[in-house]
């Protein structure tokens, strides 16, 4: 006899029925520690029980949590009671929670609170070790995850607000056994580099598990003992690890990391061009107020008609003139200097600087800039501008890369 099969739909609601006359999962009481922890602002609360063999998704609906004065988080070992049962949409079993109550802090958790009081206290967190930020770094060195999120957002942000900064890149595992080593090498190996003026470190978001990297204690001395200013950025607005204590400046997401790194180059832009003419005005004031002053000496000659007072008022008049050539030749060095910052910022951010230092641009036939291979096809016809002239090529081979640096 043939067995009649059974639609996806029917086999779901079969177990979860099943689930539901089972004395012991429609009935059941829980012990573990919370993980992954998320309160939605529909009200639900969704996270995830564990202990060290095992791990379960639960919910607690809002009717259900309206009431409880436990403030839930990572780390939080708990007892609570529910039902086990079937979501039949995409066959998913999960805890659903009626009640919770504490039981005691995750290890994990307990682990963080007393290496953080311990560091506190050696004064790693204190502010007068926290090196400044430069404002207008050439090169940063960003040690993290080679494939994650957080290393697309860094480099992408970074490259719009100031194209011309270099980025290198340390790549590391963020979680795991490892991973504190690996993010101590990188962070030494950027720190002896002598071109690199910042270090970013971190990585996304996630639970308080899989950030426990950098709650390491060697990762935190590490920070500590360096030379060079780090920003470190680890996961989500609402994270907080003991990187972010020891640093010299905490990022709440790596792209804001990004942010915080450099200026943009537009505002920077705006900035010289509102100095320039603030050197213009002064300049122009201090010709005009003493242009006026030289007339008003001459008009108090002209109605000085006694000969004895002409000689002293003549020498007067000289003494005065050539204090005021003094003081304008004065004037006129220090705005030579400021003219000189100005024109020396303003060769930083042209691109015939970069060409000196040996970039070139690329333009299609029509003089388009290339920004990206998505752009060109083999076998058109470029044209490289350089320093010193322009090379005609044809694109004999494209490859794709998702970005350029590469730690050297």
């Amino acid at each position: 006899m043939s067995i009649k099969p059974l639609k996806v739909s029917e086999v779901n609601q079969y177990i979860k029925r099943s689930f539901a006359g089972d004395p012991i999962l429609s009935n059941i009481c829980v012990e573990g520690e919370i993980s992954n922890f998320k309160h939605h602002y529909s009200g639900h609360m969704y996270f995830s029980l564990k202990d060290e063999k095992g791990k379960i998704k639960s919910v607690m609906f809002k009717s259900y949590n309206e009431d409880i004065s436990l403030k839930l988080k990572d780390g939080m070992k708990v007892i609570v009671k529910g039902y086990i049962s079937v979501f039949e949409k995409n066959g998913n079993y999960q805890l659903y929670v009626k009640s919770i109550k504490e039981k005691g802090l995750g290890e994990l958790y307990i682990a963080f609170e007393e290496l953080k009081s311990k560091l506190e206290k050696e004064g790693l967190f204190n502010e007068e070790h926290k090196k400044e930020i430069p404002y207008f770094p050439k090169k940063i060195g960003v040690v993290t995850s080679s494939t994650g999120a957080a290393i697309r957002d860094i480099i992408t942000i970074l490259k719009r607000r100031f194209p011309l900064i270099e980025i290198k890149i340390y790549p590391v595992l963020v979680q795991g056994e490892f991973a504190p080593e690996e993010i101590c090498r990188g962070i030494r190996y950027f720190d002896n580099r002598d071109d690199i003026d910042l270090i970013i470190t971190g990585r996304g978001g996630g639970s308080i598990e899989e950030l426990f990297a950098f709650n390491n204690e060697e990762v935190a001395r590490t920070i500590y003992e360096m030379n060079k200013p780090i920003i470190s950025a680890v996961g989500h607005e609402t994270d907080y690890t003991i990187s972010d204590f020891v640093a010299d400046l905490r990022a709440p997401t790596p792209s804001a990391a990004a942010e915080l790194a450099v200026p943009e180059l537009e505002f920077l832009k705006q900035e010289l061009e509102d100095d320039f003419s603030k050197l213009v005005s002064s300049f122009t004031s201090i010709i005009d107020n003493s242009f006026k002053d030289l007339n008003y000496q001459k008009n108090k000659l002209d109605y000085r008609n006694p000969i004895v007072r002409l000689d002293n008022d003549k020498q007067y008049l000289d003494n005065l003139f050539k204090n005021l050539i003094t003081i304008l030749n004065l004037k006129m060095t220090e705005l030579n200097n400021q003219l000189d910052k100005l024109g020396n910022k303003l060769n930083v951010l042209s691109p015939l600087a970069s060409m000196n230092r040996g970039y070139g641009l690329v333009l299609n036939e029509k003089k388009q800039p290339i920004k990206t291979v998505n752009n060109i096809k083999k076998g058109e016809k470029l044209n490289i501008l350089l320093k010193d002239g322009i090379v005609e090529t044809d694109v004999v081979k494209i490859n794709k890369g998702e970005f350029e640096d590469g730690f050297n």
